[in-house]
């Protein structure tokens, strides 16, 4: 199974305030950070796994991102309604444990988002490719997309663009 992380952060490494604010993503007044693939790389996606963080602050947004797309959020709490037409689910266990039970499903594909996620995905070795949307912003503090390490995590550069109103997107796949 493929595992996928597709994730926005400031340049000096965060993906939301402290208190888990986005605010910061919203482009500067005139300016737009347009569309930067993640549709296409939606578009490839069977399912998301989520922190329960990530998952409550989705559910501030105007509008559900993810469609009928299926969504398995990671807590071992009762999580809120989702809103009509999404597939949510919660789940709980170790990220090897949750690949094989959904590899078990069918699904090959797995966008992985929020930050604890993402790490605890990363030290157990399944994550394959990483798409990090730098955005032009220094925050200074707040939550950080990577955490310690108990190795290396060797990664292959694919690719860099930039886009209008200065985010720079790069991708790289893990090599070990």
């Amino acid at each position: 199974m493929q595992a996928s992380v597709f994730i926005a952060a400031s340049l000096d490494g965060y993906i939301a305030r402290a208190n888990g604010d986005l605010d910061w993503l919203e482009p500067p007044e005139g300016g737009e950070h347009g569309e930067h693939g993640y549709e296409e790389f939606i578009a490839t996606v069977d399912a998301l796994v989520v922190g329960r963080n990530t998952y409550d602050k989705v559910l501030t947004f105007d509008a559900w991102p993810y469609g009928e797309r299926p969504v398995f959020v990671l807590s071992t709490r009762e999580l809120a309604p989702p809103p009509g037409g999404a597939v949510v689910e919660r789940m709980a266990g170790e990220p090897a444990e949750i690949v094989a039970r959904l590899a078990a499903r069918g699904l090959r594909h797995l966008y992985v988002d929020g930050g604890i996620t993402i790490q605890r995905f990363l030290r157990a070795g399944l994550i394959q490719r990483l798409v990090i949307n730098h955005i032009p912003v220094l925050l200074g503090a707040g939550i950080p997309l990577f955490g310690a390490l108990e190795r290396d995590v060797v990664l292959r550069h694919v690719a860099t663009r930039q886009y209008s109103g200065g985010l720079v997107q790069s991708e790289y796949v893990v090599v070990a």
